[in-house]
């Protein structure tokens, strides 16, 4: 019998202080999914009263980051000036282009009772939210050529095959096959179509080009990124002993 899935991914899980994310891509065995490079779970975690997520101004190349919420709230602004609060159910899409700053924090509202954070941030062309029903089922069509599944919560299986909690698996190039759920799920799909040539990965930058890289690091030191409106007092700095995920320069 044809096995499912070709790969199983243990994210590498990073502690912000009150609250966890939990990183599938890039991983050292497999750096994308069709066009996805990035796959971060945040949460769920409820923080303290009065306080929040901020996660301070960092920069971004050469790619389109979409945030996903399921539970909470994100305050979104960026170096073009948007400001967005992004709602359960919501989608914030980010298109970097040559260069973005942006920051994801709790709404002040929001703090004084303790926010709840569950997002997924990731970039892509299939991303489908799967709530599966006791005894549910739902056909995983052969439409891209890369796909993968992501198990947030309860139990599901491929043809039999069991998923595991909170790890991304690969399935294997033209499978096509039934998922079901004997208690229940919530299953993220991602996929695409393959990149024709590699992308490489260093901190929060991505470029079909190494120099490109290294240069928007030098302009990120150098301070020539456009600043947040509203939102400028603070930024992430490089990490100058390398970044603490897995990357790819």
């Amino acid at each position: 019998m044809t096995r499912p899935f070709i790969q199983t991914i243990e994210p590498a899980t990073h502690d912000l202080g009150g609250f966890k994310v939990r990183r599938s891509l890039p991983a050292r065995e497999r750096t994308m999914v069709g066009p996805f490079v990035f796959f971060d779970q945040a949460g769920p975690a409820r923080l303290d009263p009065r306080k929040g997520i901020d996660v301070r101004p960092h920069p971004h190349i050469n790619l389109a980051t979409v945030t996903y919420m399921f539970e909470g709230r994100f305050e979104h602004r960026d170096s073009l000036g948007t400001v967005q609060v992004i709602e359960p159910g919501a989608v914030n899409l980010m298109t970097a282009g040559s260069g973005i700053v942006h920051s994801e924090r709790s709404p002040a509202e929001d703090r004084p009772d303790g926010p709840e954070i569950f997002a997924v941030l990731y970039a892509g062309t299939i991303y489908a939210d799967i709530r599966l029903a006791a005894g549910g089922a739902i056909p995983i069509d052969a439409g891209a050529d890369e796909r993968a599944l992501y198990l947030l919560e309860g139990d599901a299986a491929l043809d039999g095959t069991a998923l595991e909690v909170e790890r991304l698996h690969l399935l294997r190039p033209g499978y096509d096959g039934t998922l079901r759920s004997g208690q229940g799920a919530r299953i993220m799909l991602c996929g695409g179509e393959a990149f024709a040539g590699p992308r490489h990965v260093y901190w929060n930058f991505v470029s079909s080009r190494k120099e490109r890289i290294e240069q928007a690091i030098e302009d990120w030191k150098a301070e020539r990124f456009a600043p947040i409106p509203g939102d400028s007092e603070e930024r992430i700095p490089f990490p100058e002993g390398g970044p603490k995920t897995v990357s790819y320069p």
